[in-house]
């Protein structure tokens, strides 16, 4: 993983997302080692799962120790849906405040929270205007996010209040590889999983795709795929041509 982080800097691939759920803290030492030296070059984005006052800002101050660095580009609410319940403790129990206090104390620069779905209180979060960043989940396989038939989605409602988009599981988790390679063995060889990170990249509103990479060569095909935005695909247009 290391050797795969310092190629992926030296490529120019800047954002790295980890949470301290991953390996219990054991993913943000990791990067760490490669963040403390290199970390003018990278944005660098975490997590919390915590959503009182006290417990966000124990778990920023553990963070920012196991990543060897004195600023948090991006602090983000680990959440899957948000109920009402927790919304109420993000907005009026102290949790928006303490990412705020973190801020004023230069201790990370923008905040941001993650979705699994776009239901639930994300919308809420949302017309807030108080975050800079959604992670929400979007793939080839799950549109709900951003619906090329419906003008909606909480995509659209983060881009009008000038959110950065981050997408998880770009490659669909691989669930739509082992769909394909069982339904169709002749695509055994097929490379599915640069046709799913071209069509993510594809959507105007999605700013960062994040994709686990652990070896150099997985590091130089998506670098590869990023940059070729001449094979970029028209969304708009493909869906347009089968729901009219």
């Amino acid at each position: 993983m290391i050797e795969a982080l310092n190629h992926a800097l030296d490529l120019g691939l800047s954002y790295v997302d980890t949470a301290p759920g991953y390996g219990d803290g054991i993913s943000e030492e990791v990067l760490g080692r490669v963040i403390g030296k290199r970390r003018e070059e990278c944005v660098v984005a975490t997590k919390l799962s915590a959503y009182d006052p006290e417990s966000v800002m124990a778990s920023a101050e553990a963070s920012l120790r196991r990543l060897q660095t004195d600023v948090i580009d991006i602090l983000q609410f680990h959440g899957g849906i948000y109920p009402e319940e927790d919304v109420d403790l993000i907005l009026k129990g102290g949790g928006l405040d303490a990412l705020r206090k973190l801020r004023e104390q230069g201790k990370i620069r923008f905040l941001g929270f993650t979705a699994e779905l776009p239901s639930g209180g994300v919308s809420q979060l949302i017309a807030t205007g108080e975050f800079d960043v959604i992670q929400i989940r979007y793939n080839f396989m799950y549109q709900d996010s951003c619906d090329f038939i419906d003008p909606r989605g909480v995509m659209r409602e983060a881009e009008a209040q000038s959110m950065g988009i981050v997408i998880m599981r770009p490659l669909t988790s691989g669930i739509f590889q082992r769909l394909m390679a069982s339904a169709f063995p002749r695509l055994a060889d097929a490379d599915l999983s640069a046709f799913l990170l071209n069509y993510v990249l594809s959507n105007p509103l999605v700013d960062v795709a994040i994709i686990g990479m652990r070896r150099a060569a997985e590091v130089e095909a998506n670098n590869a795929l990023s940059d070729d935005t001449a094979g970029r695909l028209d969304l708009a247009q493909i869906h347009y041509r089968f729901f009219p």
